[in-house]
């Protein structure tokens, strides 16, 4: 009798099981949908992004009630359009398409190898050698006057056209504004004056601390400035790599993906996504409604 019933036992636990499962598949659908509603109405219109991180985590992370943003610490990019500098870059050598892409992909590779080898030098000094690499590997000649050209784009940048109406609503409302970027303060307060917004901001560079973004010391700028814990401080991100890095640190972070750029694909939580910076204004006036409201 045990060998001809064992059979069916199993088969009764294997229904058992299946439908088990069935119905906790349907149990976490439904409650991905409720959170996503919450998550919608908490957020405004900005969309959330965790690569690995299942749907549900994602939403019970972001939706639960946070304190208000009281400060929001800028990378340059989001408020500063950086188009110019390939387009700069593309009439000075207008037969290298790609001269633009691989000098920017050098910079940041040597940023992120000064800040590892704590060998730090300032964003004028990286960029020009990334230069001097990228002109020496595509076999270009850089005169002092095709140098002095595209190092001074770096310094001659316009804001995007939504920022100034979004810098004045967030002044009105006393957060607290400051940049906190690779480049030198000298670039980002020429770059803010372009814009009529230098006063508008807090200067925090990478020179401070001698180390790049994403090290976790440069993001620790932004708390130690404005004195506050980092639950009240939102960062704006404009490339993939520093929204994950900014999350990573602790921030609530929006990323301002305004070039389109793929999402890492790593563990980050709950990252507010638009192509605007109406994103990041969403964010804030939604977590203050939602905090409020509880």
């Amino acid at each position: 009798m045990t060998f001809t019933e064992a059979p069916d036992r199993l088969k009764l636990r294997q229904a058992i099981k299946k439908n088990n499962a069935a119905n906790n598949r349907q149990r976490i659908r439904e409650t991905r949908v409720m959170k996503r509603r919450d998550l919608l109405m908490a957020t405004g219109t900005g969309a959330f992004l965790a690569a690995t991180a299942s749907p549900l985590m994602r939403a019970a992370m972001a939706a639960v009630g946070k304190p208000e943003i009281k400060a929001i610490a800028f990378d340059a990019f989001p408020v500063f359009d950086p188009r110019p500098i390939s387009g700069l870059t593309s009439s000075v050598f207008p037969d290298q398409e790609n001269f633009a892409t691989a000098w920017l992909n050098k910079i940041f590779s040597y940023t992120w190898l000064r800040t590892s080898s704590d060998r730090y030098v300032d964003f004028y000094a990286v960029a020009e050698q990334a230069l001097d690499y990228t002109a020496a590997q595509q076999d270009l000649p850089i005169t002092q006057e095709r140098r002095k050209k595209l190092m001074g784009a770096w310094f001659d940048l316009k804001p995007w056209p939504d920022v100034p109406a979004a810098i004045a609503m967030f002044e009105q409302r006393g957060i607290q504004l400051a940049f906190l970027s690779n480049l030198t303060e000298d670039m980002l307060r020429a770059n803010a004056r372009n814009g009529s917004l230098e006063k508008s901001f807090q200067y925090l560079s990478a020179d401070r601390v001698e180390a790049y973004k994403p090290a976790p010391r440069a993001y620790r700028m932004g708390i130690e400035h404005f004195g506050l814990p980092r639950e009240n401080i939102a960062f704006c991100a404009f490339a993939a790599w520093d929204a994950v890095g900014a999350d990573w640190f602790g921030y609530r972070t929006v990323w301002v993906n305004r070039s389109g750029q793929e999402p890492e694909r790593l563990d980050q939580g709950p990252i507010a996504i638009g192509k605007g910076i109406d994103t990041l204004s969403h964010f804030v006036e939604g977590k203050r409604r939602f905090s409020d409201n509880l």
